[in-house]
């Protein structure tokens, strides 16, 4: 089984609270994504960083001090523009979800093939997760696609491009 992962395509991250620019521009790149990666058959799982009210008292509210993608609110929903039906939804509390080999081993019985990443953002959710499954999974095919992410800023989109390459992620051209 082939999966796409889909890391944090949330109305906060595109044009809500840390929006951008970059993240507007690949919304309908991603849809088509989805759209041809579930023709092919692979499974589409679904991330969304999720916070409770409390997320301004957190390390990571400490750190980066902008609410947002609280549970429940519309900054915390998936841009209704990409295709969620069929999807898995996984709610992940922090940049990297450490709970991948069970989603992959429920979903997906353990006869996992390759995995691609998109979304956001390139330079900390999805380096952080991109990581995380190669560590599990470092016989298989891991990738992510650029055209499909974007970083904080494209500097930092880049540079999270090169730390995955070093790494053993493909990047796709």
């Amino acid at each position: 089984m082939k999966a796409l992962v889909v890391i944090d395509m949330q109305k906060d991250f595109i044009d809500g609270s840390l929006g951008t620019a970059e993240a507007v521009a690949i919304v309908p790149a991603v849809a088509e994504k989805i759209r041809s990666r579930k023709a092919e058959g692979w499974q589409i799982i679904f991330t969304r960083d999720t916070h409770g009210e409390d997320y301004m008292g957190s390390n990571e509210g400490k750190h980066l001090p902008v609410v947002h993608c609280i549970e429940e609110t519309p900054g915390w929903e998936i841009n209704g523009s990409l295709d969620t039906a069929g999807a898995l939804v996984v709610n992940k509390p922090s940049f990297g979800f450490t709970g991948w080999a069970d989603v992959m081993e429920d979903m997906l019985g353990g006869d996992l093939e390759e995995i691609e990443l998109v979304g956001l953002c390139t330079d900390i959710c999805v380096v952080s997760n991109a990581l995380i499954l190669k560590a599990l999974y470092p016989e298989i095919r891991i990738s992510v696609d650029p055209a499909c992410c974007a970083g904080v800023t494209p500097a930092t989109h880049e540079a999270a491009l090169t730390t995955m390459k070093m790494c053993q992620i493909e990047i796709e051209e």
